[in-house]
C-alpha cells in the first residue's frame, strides 16, 4: 500500500480523497493554486504545495508542476479525482514515466475511452450494445453525409469525436441541414478540442441516462455495484442522481452489468469506471465511458456499503478487489442533489464569501462539501460547492429525507440552486421516477 497520495484536485472531491486515505492509515499532499490556500482539504492534508496562480491553465492543468509537487513531497502515487487531468491519458503516462503511480487506469485505456469513435469501437467489439451510428468518423462529401444519415434514420446527432460535458454535439431532423450540421460541428470541435473529427449516431428522442458503476483489478477480476439514473440535466449537465434507477429489474440490472464486467475484462479496464448508456423502450445503448471517479459516487456506495474511493486506491496499489459480485447487494434508495453557487432561475454564477454555513443531519443524510463560514467561493472554477446525498428504505423516504435536508440547508452569502432542488423534488413526474433526459429542460423552458 501507498505510504503517501498526492491529491491533484480541488473542493469536495479532494476532500473526499483525504477522507479516504486518512482512514487507510496513507499521508496525504494537497497541491492547491493561489486561490485555494484556505480550502478545507489544504488545511487537514498533511502537506501542501502551492502549484500556481488562480487559473486552473497555470495550476490545477500545470502537469510538470503537479509532478514536481510530488517530486519534492517524496509521494509515491498521484490520484487526480474528477475533471482537470482525471481522464487526460498524457498526465497518466508522465505520471508513470515519473515512477509514480497514477490512481486510473492505464494511459492507454484512457486515450481509447476518450475518442467517442474509438469508444464505441471498442465497446462493439466488447460485445456492448451501441446506438446506431457512422460506425466511424464522418468525412466532407456531402453525399456521403446525406447518405449515412439517411441510413440511420432521421433525426440524427452529430458528434465531436474529443468531446465531452455536452459540448460538440447538434441535433439534425432533416437532410437539408445535415451537411452545415457537420461542417459546423466540425468547426467547433477544431476550435474546442483541437481535434475536428466528428461522427454520427441515431437520436433518441425521450431516453433515460443510465449508468452502470464498475470496479475492475490489474489481476482480471470485475465487478459491477448496479446501475444509477442522471436523467434530470439541464445542457447535459446532471442536476439530480439516484441509484438504483427506477423501473430497472434485477434481471435488466444483471445482464447489463454483467456484459460491462465482461468488457472490462476484454479491454483489462483496471480502476473505478462508469459505462454511460442511453435507455429506450427497455432497450440499453452505449455512449460512452467515464475512467474515472464519478461526481455521483455517493450514490452508489449508499446503497451498496462499497467506498469506491478506497477500492481505487488499493486497485492501483495493485491489490485484488475486496468484493465478488455475489457480495454486492442492492440495499434501499439513494438521492444526490448536486449544490451550485449559482442563481436559481438564470443559473449564472455566484462566487463570494459564505457567511453562514449549515449542513442538515439525520439518518440517511450525508453531505460532501468543502465550504464553511467565512470560506471564499471563487469565480475561476466549477459552480458546484457541495452535494447533499439521503438515503432510504425505499425511494420515497429517501426524496422525503432530501426534502427535510435542503429545507435545514444553510448557505447565507452567495446564491445556491437549493431553491430548484426542493421544485424538483416536490415535482409529480420526479416523484413518480423514470422521467427522460429532456424532462427538465422542457419543465426549466430551455427547449
Amino acid at each position: 500500500m501507498f505510504d503517501k497520495v498526492l491529491i491533484a484536485n480541488r473542493g469536495e472531491i479532494a476532500l473526499r480523497i483525504l477522507r479516504a486515505c486518512h482512514e487507510m492509515g496513507i499521508e496525504t499532499v494537497a497541491v492547491h493554486s493561489k486561490a485555494d490556500a484556505d480550502l478545507k482539504h489544504v488545511l487537514f492534508a498533511d502537506e501542501s504545495v502551492c502549484i500556481g496562480p488562480a487559473p486552473s491553465s497555470e495550476s490545477y492543468l500545470n502537469m510538470p508542476a503537479i509532478i514536481a509537487a510530488a517530486e519534492v513531497t517524496n509521494a509515491d502515487a498521484i490520484h487526480p479525482g474528477y475533471g482537470f487531468l482525471s481522464e487526460n491519458a498524457d498526465f497518466a503516462e508522465r505520471v508513470e514515466e515519473s515512477g509514480f503511480t497514477f490512481i486510473g487506469p492505464r494511459a492507454e485505456t484512457i486515450r481509447i475511452m476518450g475518442d467517442k469513435v474509438e469508444a464505441i469501437k471498442t465497446m462493439k467489439a466488447a460485445g456492448i450494445p451501441c446506438v446506431p451510428g457512422s460506425d466511424g468518423p464522418l468525412d466532407n462529401d456531402p453525399q456521403t453525409i446525406k447518405d449515412t444519415a439517411a441510413r440511420i434514420g432521421y433525426p440524427v446527432i452529430v458528434k465531436a469525436a474529443g468531446g465531452g460535458g455536452g459540448r460538440g454535439m447538434r441535433v439534425v431532423r432533416s437532410e437539408a441541414e445535415v451537411v452545415d450540421a457537420v461542417r459546423l460541428t466540425k468547426t467547433e470541435a477544431r476550435q474546442s478540442f483541437g481535434n475536428d473529427m466528428v461522427y454520427m449516431e441515431k437520436f433518441l428522442e425521450t431516453p433515460r441516462h443510465i449508468e452502470i458503476q464498475v470496479l475492475s483489478d490489474k489481476h482480471g477480476n470485475a465487478i459491477h455495484l448496479g446501475e444509477r439514473d442522471c436523467s434530470l440535466q439541464r445542457r447535459h449537465q446532471k442536476v439530480i442522481e439516484e441509484a438504483p434507477a427506477p423501473g430497472i429489474t434485477a434481471e435488466q440490472r444483471a445482464k447489463i452489468g454483467d456484459i460491462c464486467v465482461q468488457a472490462c475484462q476484454r479491454i483489462g479496464y483496471h480502476g473505478a469506471g462508469t459505462f454511460e448508456f442511453l435507455y429506450e423502450n427497455g432497450e440499453f445503448f452505449f455512449i460512452e465511458m467515464n475512467t474515472r471517479v464519478q461526481v455521483e459516487h455517493p450514490v452508489t456506495e449508499m446503497i451498496t456499503g462499497v467506498d469506491i474511493v478506497r477500492e481505487q486506491i488499493r486497485i492501483a496499489a495493485g491489490e485484488p478487489l475486496a468484493y465478488k459480485q455475489e457480495d454486492i447487494v442492492i440495499n434501499g434508495h439513494a438521492i444526490e442533489c448536486r449544490i451550485n453557487a449559482e442563481d436559481p432561475k438564470t443559473f449564472i454564477p455566484s462566487p463570494g464569501k459564505i457567511t453562514e454555513f449549515h449542513a442538515p443531519g439525520g439518518l440517511g443524510v450525508r453531505v460532501e462539501s468543502h465550504l464553511y463560514g467565512g470560506y471564499r467561493v471563487p469565480p475561476h472554477y466549477d459552480s458546484m460547492i457541495g452535494k447533499l446525498i439521503t438515503w432510504g428504505e425505499n425511494r420515497d423516504t429517501a426524496i422525503a429525507r432530501a426534502r427535510m435536508a435542503l429545507s435545514e440547508m444553510v448557505v447565507e452569502g452567495i446564491k445556491t440552486n437549493i431553491a430548484l432542488h426542493q421544485e424538483l423534488l416536490n415535482d409529480e413526474v420526479v416523484c413518480a421516477g423514470g422521467m427522460d433526459i429532456h424532462y427538465l429542460e422542457h419543465k426549466l423552458g430551455l427547449s
